[in-house]
């Protein structure tokens, strides 16, 4: 009755803070009292924040595309602004993909700090809370950096501005802007101490275990581009857990197609977590591009499981891993394809395909598919991030695939839209690939604004 009566008072407090910016009114401290590992363990379990990731950048990229009715009808100007990339996007409203993760930081940062008390028996309990705490910050802090810091680059990384990321659960006093190398940082030191705590196995897939610790590494260092290292933490992780699923198996006519991950379905989910929720994702007048799809081939099962045809509009079908959501956390196929990445970029052109066809064949009709081949690296690469983008479909990895491969001639993309007849340009490079501060956590902290 206590964890309960605890996760009731926090799913209340979250309910009141998604209404503010996070660091203008945080929760109480002295309201949550925890003492105990299960005090401590209740509030990570709290899947109404801590399994959430931001989603405005979805509709700001090139997957999705909308009609003007579409457009008028999204419920927030954040919403609409991410669409045409405007100079102001939240018109003096709240923004949930800042204050959402900056809850996260907080309740893990309360329950770091709780640890440190006498009288905690450090087992493999504390190992488990202490391990997910870190997890959980690290995750929050990077996908700040993916929205609200510009794309990593390691020549400029000490200079540039990273985010405020607080290592305590105080509630007084507001950390400036570190620089990115910093930020980045403190995302791998977490990550790095999580990895020796979690287990190999999870109770539950909304908690993380040493294989999520080690895809969000490969995931990390790939977002600093360092190919190499990411290379091998996808490997490490894929040694624990390669788990595939046939989509033969799955039924192409349900609109519910995939197994729910949670508490311990989906054999692919390495940790479960899922997009904030805004109208563009659920509107029926918002339509995948037209082009991607077009780019599924009619014996590629995906093409089924993950659309629905009405008309003109090109619906996504419930999301993979959570019919209740989008999903949006880690999963083996994403690990094969950041494995396979790493080794086309290394030049070793069969391993890249391997990895490859071990993932399109679990994809394809039985007995269609042929495996791909190419003829060197950039070949490889190639076909590898073409299926990236197909296989990760709206899982709010795209913006930071395209932050990172605008900076790559071979890559880069130029992404339109158009409302009402005008056009709007992002262009690769584009300032406005770093989203900008919240106005109200401009006017609380004086931290520095993002150049738009």
């Amino acid at each position: 009755m206590k964890k309960y009566s605890f996760i009731m008072i926090l799913g209340g407090l979250c309910l009141l803070s998604c209404e503010k910016n996070f660091l203008e009114k945080k929760p109480d401290k002295s309201l949550l009292v925890p003492l105990t590992l299960a005090d401590f363990q209740a509030l990570l379990d709290n899947t109404a924040i801590m399994n959430y990731t931001p989603t405005l950048h979805v509709i700001a990229g090139d997957e999705l595309t909308s009609t003007d009715a579409g457009w008028n009808a999204w419920s927030s100007a954040g919403q609409r602004n991410s669409y045409t990339w405007a100079e102001d996007v939240y018109e003096g409203s709240s923004a949930g993909d800042w204050s959402i993760p900056y809850q996260q930081v907080f309740y893990a940062n309360i329950v770091l700090d709780g640890l440190t008390k006498e009288g905690l028996v450090q087992g493999d309990g504390y190992k488990q809370v202490k391990g997910s705490a870190l997890f959980y910050r690290a995750m929050a802090i990077w996908n700040l950096a993916q929205m609200f810091a510009q794309p990593f680059d390691k020549s400029t990384a000490a200079q540039v501005p990273g985010i405020p990321y607080p290592l305590g659960p105080e509630v007084s006093g507001r950390p400036g802007r570190t620089t990115l190398q910093l930020t980045y940082e403190q995302i791998l030191s977490d990550l790095f101490e999580a990895e020796n705590l979690l287990p190999l196995q999870a109770s539950f897939k909304s908690r993380p275990a040493k294989p999520a610790v080690l895809a969000m590494l490969a995931r990390v260092y790939l977002s600093m581009e360092d190919y190499v290292q990411a290379g091998v933490y996808a490997d490490s992780c894929l040694k624990l857990n390669n788990k595939l699923i046939d989509f033969n198996t799955l039924n192409t006519t349900s609109t519910n197609p995939f197994p729910a991950s949670l508490p311990n379905g989906n054999d692919e989910v390495l940790f479960h977590s899922v997009m904030l929720s805004y109208t563009f994702l659920s509107n029926a007048l918002t339509s995948v591009e037209a082009g991607l799809y077009k780019s599924y081939a009619d014996n590629d099962l995906r093409k089924a499981l993950y659309f629905l045809v009405q008309g003109p509009v090109i619906r996504r079908k419930n999301g993979y891993g959570s019919p209740a959501g989008n999903f949006s956390g880690l999963a083996t196929a994403e690990v094969y394809l950041m494995r396979a990445e790493c080794l086309a970029r290394e030049n070793k052109v069969q391993d890249a395909m391997d990895d490859l066809n071990a993932l399109l064949a679990m994809r394809w009709k039985r007995g269609t598919f042929k495996p791909l081949t190419a003829t060197n690296g950039d070949d490889a690469l190639k076909k590898v991030l073409e299926e990236r983008r197909k296989e990760l479909l709206a899982r709010g990895l795209r913006w930071f695939d395209l932050r990172r491969l605008n900076k790559d001639s071979r890559f880069t993309l130029t992404i339109k839209h158009t409302i009402k007849g005008q056009e709007y340009i992002l262009v690769p490079g584009d300032k406005r690939y770093t989203y900008p501060i919240p106005d109200n956590e401009l006017l609380l902290s004086g931290i520095e604004q993002n150049p738009r």
